[in-house]
């Protein structure tokens, strides 16, 4: 049996948030995604600019949204805006993949705290192959939140493209990918859920034509919806799993 076979890293978990500013209404989206990070779901940030910048107040809670939530942050100019998606994806997979890799090796080693960083350069080299081929085949939601506030107006076709390059470049892998977009503010409530559990994000095209922007950028409300989502999934995941076992006693 291989090592990566030993390893159970069940599904990868991720918020992928896509905002341009700050948040202005309800709860502190830094707490939520310190609340997301416990849940075992890492929240991601990418912050979109066009000519112009995102403020000091914006960068801080960009930066602090990933931090508290286990990800990644990435502020960048719209035309960059693909691969930049792309790379945070990929580098948070790999983030936490890390993350359990190194737990694992405080369990083999008992109270040494290693980590990959400690160990010697060919074991180090040997245990990242793990991580790249966990990476290759590990299962993946992402559960991604777009800012469709009034100053996103003329970003979202950009979006749109980034994340239908992001839906190919993740099905490209050999694991199994989920996508679920919501937006916020939505059209009747903060948030509004656009697209359900899905492998492929072919669908966006019709959904972003729907799309109007404007209002406030209730990022933390999102957030919370998000984490609400995640498990509503996992509840329903587990009253299937004892109905099945219900029906397996009943059948033996």
């Amino acid at each position: 049996m291989s090592r990566r076979e030993n390893m159970k890293t069940g599904t990868l978990k991720q918020i992928l948030l896509i905002t341009d500013g700050c948040s202005n209404q309800g709860e502190d989206p830094i707490a939520m995604a310190a609340l997301a990070k416990e849940q075992g779901i890492s929240v991601n940030v990418i912050g979109v600019m066009e000519n112009d910048v995102i403020d000091d107040q914006g960068l801080k809670e960009i930066e602090g949204i990933a931090m508290s939530g286990g990800g990644v942050s990435q502020v960048v100019y719209a035309k960059q805006l693909s691969q930049t998606v792309q790379m945070v994806t990929r580098k948070a997979m790999t983030q936490t993949l890390q993350g359990v890799v190194n737990r694992e090796l405080t369990q083999i080693l008992g109270n040494k705290q290693t980590t990959i960083e400690d160990l010697p350069p060919d074991q180090r080299g040997e245990v990242m192959e793990v991580v790249d081929e966990l990476g290759e085949t590990v299962e993946v939601e992402v559960l991604i939140l777009v800012d469709t506030s009034a100053s996103m107006k003329h970003k979202l076709p950009t979006v749109k493209e980034a994340l239908f390059d992001l839906s190919l470049s993740l099905n490209a892998r050999s694991g199994q990918n989920r996508f679920s977009l919501f937006v916020f503010p939505g059209k009747k409530n903060d948030v509004e859920k656009m697209l359900d559990w899905t492998p492929k994000l072919e669908s966006l095209t019709s959904i972003f034509s729907k799309l109007s922007t404007g209002g406030i950028t209730p990022t933390g409300p999102a957030i919370r919806e998000a984490l609400t989502y995640f498990n509503k999934k996992r509840s329903l995941r587990n009253l299937l799993s004892r109905d099945d076992d219900e029906f397996y006693e009943e059948s033996i």
